[in-house]
């Protein structure tokens, strides 16, 4: 069992695969996946890996988390989460993970919280079919109809589907297709749609319900910490454009003079 990565849900796009059909993906980023902590059976009593992503200024980090990233020697993060793994996928500390931590074509599970809608009536809550138009029915068209029983047992059963609140809540899409990954840039495209809204922070990990391809990096894909990034290597692999100074040509001597 392998870690999950703690991604950015940056919004939707469209491609076109080979064959010239439409693919709209939802496009993940890693901000500085990080692996802030390791838990492990003697000391905790389970294994995992603790990640922390995303940018936090150190005014706006509590004094207690600011002493747990200084032990783990990396920047506050803003948020943090855990993923159980198994005793031989454990990652050292301070190592970032990338973004061919997956493989095109894999599944994965995400999780997010949903997109808050405030209080919502049973047609839109529920899909309710809602009352007859005519018939004698007037100005509760949109309404859920009755909810209580007869006179024994007298009242309405918990758990009645009814007008409520809707959405604002963690949801787990499973078997999401991985389309494409640009490690480079930390990029993560996958078919469709996912929980959450644009800017919110989500949880990926390998599906549960589909076996790991064969060709998946174990413990995972990351670079320890120090090290540059694909960008920051390829400009340094560059060759610096050296300034080429040419020397003045010598003046020819006049006529009388001796050269």
């Amino acid at each position: 069992m392998r870690t999950g990565v703690i991604a950015k849900k940056l919004g939707m796009a469209r491609f076109f695969d080979e064959a010239g059909a439409h693919v709209p993906v939802t496009v993940l980023s890693l901000e500085g996946c990080q692996v802030v902590a390791q838990r492990t059976k003697d000391k905790d009593g389970y294994v995992a890996l603790q990640l922390g992503a995303g940018a936090k200024k150190a005014k706006n980090t509590s004094k207690a988390l600011r002493g747990h990233f200084a032990k783990a020697q990396v920047e506050p993060k803003r948020t943090v989460a855990e993923f159980r793994v198994s005793e031989d996928n454990l990652i050292d500390v301070g190592a970032e993970i990338t973004a061919d931590h997956f493989v095109p074509g894999q599944k994965i599970d995400v999780t997010a919280t949903t997109v808050g809608k405030g209080f919502a009536g049973a047609m839109k809550r529920w899909n309710f079919g809602g009352l007859r138009a005519t018939h004698g029915v007037s100005v509760s068209h949109r309404s859920h109809g009755s909810t209580g029983q007869r006179q024994d047992p007298g009242r309405t059963f918990k758990g009645k589907k009814m007008a409520g609140h809707l959405g604002q809540e963690t949801v787990t899409t499973l078997n999401v297709t991985v389309w494409r990954v640009d490690a480079e840039r930390g990029l993560i495209l996958v078919k469709g749609s996912v929980p959450g809204t644009e800017g919110t922070f989500v949880k990926i990990r390998d599906a549960v319900k589909v076996a790991l391809p064969a060709d998946a990096p174990k413990p995972g894909a990351f670079r320890k910490s120090g090290e540059p990034t694909p960008m920051e290597a390829a400009a340094d692999e560059a060759p610096a454009e050296a300034a080429v100074t040419e020397a003045p040509a010598a003046e020819a001597p006049e006529a009388g003079e001796q050269a």
